[in-house]
């Protein structure tokens, strides 16, 4: 529960750097409506959009986790997750060069659709913008694809990318209804904190691969994977109920 809740704080905090990224599109939504309540309702269909992606996002690395998951690497999965976590903080420009490709010929597709549908004054619109935005490239997308993988669990995956989308969604919202409402210096600032949240997630994925026993930050390797556990167990009390009961052969002869 920690670690979902880690996601929606990291959709939350990431969303002031989502100001500079993605903030020119939500600054000029196309938003339906000329008061209050058609243009919230705009922006939450382009938010929604963006978080549906994400979600889609999170079943798809969702079944890689579990594939992991299953053949018996999820705590080694989950401790990996965490150290890119934390060598994406500490090693900025490795990763930079690694990550840095040319995407044009995806982005540039999707860019075109946006600005296609930026011309249709629609709801439709509007939330297709949302869906559409969530597929272009995002370093923050990235660290929540890899706490997304490091769940090594479908549903938790899926429940992960919704609530880092659901935490970027009062601040892309903001920007939607009144513009840039903070200033440089004050995004600046909040963005310093990013790198220590995304470190402290990555600890907590660590912990929870390393199994230490811990309630709620490492719990052991059984309650990870309870089925696995349930169905360890569950013939050791079969046994211990026959080898208690009164039918057992051996209480028979004597």
């Amino acid at each position: 529960m920690d670690i979902l809740i880690s996601a929606f704080i990291l959709g939350l905090m990431g969303s002031f750097h989502c100001v500079g990224m993605c903030g020119p599109i939500a600054l000029s939504l196309p938003l339906r409506g000329e008061n209050f309540l058609q243009k919230t309702a705009g922006g939450l269909l382009y938010n929604i959009g963006r978080t549906i992606t994400y979600g889609v996002m999170g079943a798809f690395f969702g079944l890689i986790g579990h594939g992991f998951q299953m053949l018996g690497f999820q705590q080694l999965i989950s401790i990996i997750m965490g150290s890119l976590m934390i060598f994406s903080v500490l090693l900025p420009w490795l990763f930079k060069n690694r990550l840095a490709g040319n995407f044009g010929f995806f982005t540039s597709p999707l860019r075109r659709a946006i600005q296609r549908l930026f011309k249709k004054r629609s709801y439709r619109g509007l939330f297709l913008i949302g869906i559409l935005n969530g597929l272009l490239p995002c370093g923050l997308v990235y660290l929540a694809i890899a706490g997304a993988i490091g769940t090594g669990n479908l549903y938790y995956s899926i429940a992960f990318m919704v609530l880092f989308g659901l935490g970027t969604l009062p601040m892309m919202l903001l920007i939607s209804w009144a513009g840039n409402l903070f200033s440089t210096a004050i995004r600046n600032k909040i963005n310093r904190v990013i790198p220590y949240l995304i470190v402290i997630i990555g600890a907590l994925f660590i912990l929870r691969g390393l199994t230490l026993g811990i309630p709620f930050l490492s719990p052991p390797a059984e309650k990870l994977t309870p089925a696995t556990h349930m169905n360890s167990t569950a013939p050791m009390k079969a046994s211990d109920a026959v080898k208690h009961s009164c039918c057992q052969p051996d209480s028979i002869v004597k």
